[in-house]
Formats: C-alpha cells, structure tokens, sequence
C-alpha cells in the first residue's frame, strides 16, 4: 500500500479529479477540477478547472496545470501518478513530453493522500449537481 513517507518531497506528484460531482454554472456549463499533489506532503501544486463535457483538460490546460505545479514548487516530478478511470490523456502526454514517467494507479491506493483534499472541498463547496 502506498504511504507519504515512501516519497520525497516534489518526486512524484499525483493528478487525480478533486470533486465527485460536476461543478455547475449557469454562465459556463458544468465543470470537473483536476488537482495536482505531491505524494509527499500531500500539498496541492495545482488546480485547473475543464470542461465537464470534455474526457479531461485540453492540451494547453494540461500544459497550465504543469506549469503551475512547476511555479509551485519550483521543479517537476519525475513521476506522476494518475488515477485509473480518471486518465486525462492530454496531461499524460503532457507529462510524457516534459519526461515525467506517468504510472496509472487504482484509485483506492491513492486515498490515503487524495481523500483529504476531497473531503475539504465537499465539505467547503459541497457536493453539486
């Protein structure tokens, strides 16, 4: 089972979807969040938000996400773990270009770093339909 303390700190961050619902607006439609941690401090580097229409963020929201993970935290992994089922695969390929190794990990093994931040926001913007 995967733990924090097997990590260093900006090694291997993780991208994962932080709500469990869409997020509705009237202006825009809905969207989904995709965040970005670092499995070792569990801290977020990242946040963008996308189309709930769309199977993840587009290439250049990709692009965002990394590089705002990047100011963050002042490097890239070299590693990024995704969440089997939520695969954005314009972020994988992103990362695939900027030789991050990304390794699709079944959900339930990230809990442990990912269930927090999720709880936070339901509990912060609640659950949306």
């Amino acid at each position: 089972m995967l733990h924090p303390n097997q990590f260093t700190v900006n090694d291997v961050w993780i991208g994962f979807r932080l709500n469990d619902a869409a997020i509705a607006t009237e202006r825009d439609g809905d969207f989904d969040c995709l965040a970005l941690m670092d499995a070792a401090s569990c801290y977020i580097v990242g946040m963008e938000m996308y189309s709930a229409r769309a199977t993840g963020p587009s290439k250049p929201e990709s692009r965002r996400l990394l590089q705002q993970g990047h100011d963050r935290a002042g490097t890239l992994p070299s590693m990024l773990f995704v969440a089997e089922g939520q695969i954005p695969e314009a972020l994988c390929q992103e990362a695939a270009r900027l030789n991050i190794e990304v390794v699709i990990v079944p959900e339930d093994d990230l809990l442990v770093f990912i269930g927090v931040a999720r709880d936070g926001y339901k509990e912060r913007f609640g659950r949306t339909q």
